[in-house]
């Protein structure tokens, strides 16, 4: 079972403008008047895949530099990685996500016949990383804070629910927060599981496991 997966290449706008010798907002039009392919950040900065910009300069006739072509080869996940399961934590208290993550790891690699499921944890620590990874790997199980810098955290739980390129995973909060409003909000957009920091690592492992119906 592999730590972590390998990172998605995604290009923002301006790169994709540098690619085809436009200006940034030449790239921004094509994308809003769906001539180019893009998803959207919960930030909500435009993201492209390399496939998708080959399609589009291709059918422009325009050349495909070939460090597009590179990452469209490197960006092509094996069979192994596409029909896994995984978990997708999301906090950027990096000690804790990676406490957390690990903790994760270990209760699966000791959990019977996981390997036939082949779960993997991965982890992102802000908006954009979690939307590429959840955009690319389509995590089973989202772990997230609903406290990320700069990021709604009650828009982005509406967001992982309601858009079909991550696939609607189970979302399982977790927060800092300490009003009595915040939960109730998040079950009615849809999250799973609620827990307050600091955390019991094994109720949240036990909320990961029914969610990916394992009997724990």
């Amino acid at each position: 079972m592999s730590k972590q997966s390998k990172k998605p290449i995604m290009y923002s706008a301006l790169e994709v403008a540098n690619f085809c010798g436009v200006v940034n907002q030449t790239a921004i039009n094509w994308i809003k008047n769906n001539h180019l392919k893009a998803s959207s950040t919960p930030g909500g900065q435009f993201r492209i895949y390399p496939d998708d910009l080959i399609a589009f300069m291709r059918e422009r006739n325009m050349r495909v530099p070939e460090q597009v072509l590179s990452d469209a080869a490197a960006s092509k996940p094996s069979e192994s990685q596409s029909n896994a399961l995984s978990v997708l934590v999301v906090d950027d208290d990096v000690a804790l996500n990676d406490v957390l993550s690990q903790y994760l790891r270990t209760q699966l690699a000791a959990f019977p016949n996981v390997r036939a499921h082949e779960v993997s944890v991965v982890q992102a620590y802000d908006g954009f990383d979690a939307g590429s990874r959840m955009a690319t790997l389509h995590p089973s199980v989202v772990v997230l804070d609903l406290d990320l810098p700069g990021v709604d955290g009650f828009d982005l739980c509406r967001r992982i629910k309601e858009t079909e390129e991550y696939a609607r995973p189970s979302v399982v909060v977790i927060t800092a927060l300490e009003d009595s409003f915040s939960e109730s909000k998040c079950r009615a957009l849809g999250v799973e599981q609620y827990f307050k920091k600091p955390l019991a690592f094994a109720s949240v492992w036990d909320a990961v496991c029914t969610l990916l119906q394992f009997k724990s």
